[in-house]
């Protein structure tokens, strides 16, 4: 009997080793990464009060509009830059990354290079 390692069980495992040393507060919330096959997610929040301050995705409605013919990492690109405009709007400046046990690649850091353009720090 052939047993496969299950990838998401794998993220999941290093998202929680990760998330006992990172935690979002008022003063600085941490930007939350989630990516499927087909999109990509990104919130900011307070964890303290368990509040999403801002958040964009490639299903919002403004950024879907600007998605034809980009690929998946210029896609990612965009959301970033969504998201850190939205937070900036709220007068967040600095926050703290949660990859969301995704390796810190690709999408992911197209989306933590857009925020940084958007003028966020972390």
């Amino acid at each position: 009997m052939i047993k496969k390692a299950d990838k998401n069980r794998k993220r999941v495992a290093r998202h929680f080793r990760q998330r006992n040393k990172i935690s979002g507060s008022a003063v600085r919330p941490r930007l939350s990464v989630f990516r499927s096959a087909k999109h990509i997610y990104a919130q900011v929040i307070d964890d303290v009060k368990g509040v999403t301050l801002a958040s964009a995705s490639t299903m919002d409605p403004e950024v879907k509009a600007k998605l034809s013919g980009k690929n998946k990492t210029e896609e990612a690109m965009l959301v970033g830059e969504t998201v850190g405009n939205r937070a900036k709007a709220k007068k967040i400046n600095e926050v703290v990354f949660d990859r969301g046990g995704f390796l810190y690649t690709g999408r992911v850091a197209a989306l933590a290079d857009g925020a940084r353009k958007a003028g966020l720090k972390f």
